[in-house]
């Protein structure tokens, strides 16, 4: 299980998204969608992202949402 926190998806580097195992790779496109957007209100908008259809399922409690 993992031990540390989730981190807030509206807040994380690219880098810290890249960490999570499920999100590898795609840190910068994440970032990029939520500056763009305004930030994240649900991890389903995840799907929203290129490549990222599907991931908020794997995610467990890897990943929180701070305010947008």
């Amino acid at each position: 299980m993992n031990a540390t926190s989730p981190i807030d998806i509206n807040t994380a580097t690219a880098d810290a998204l890249d960490a999570i195992p499920a999100l590898k790779g795609h840190g910068f496109e994440i970032v990029r969608y939520r500056d763009d957007r305004g930030g994240f209100s649900d991890l389903r908008q995840l799907a929203e992202v290129p490549g990222m259809a599907h991931v908020a399922d794997s995610l467990g409690d890897a990943v929180t949402i701070g305010n947008g």
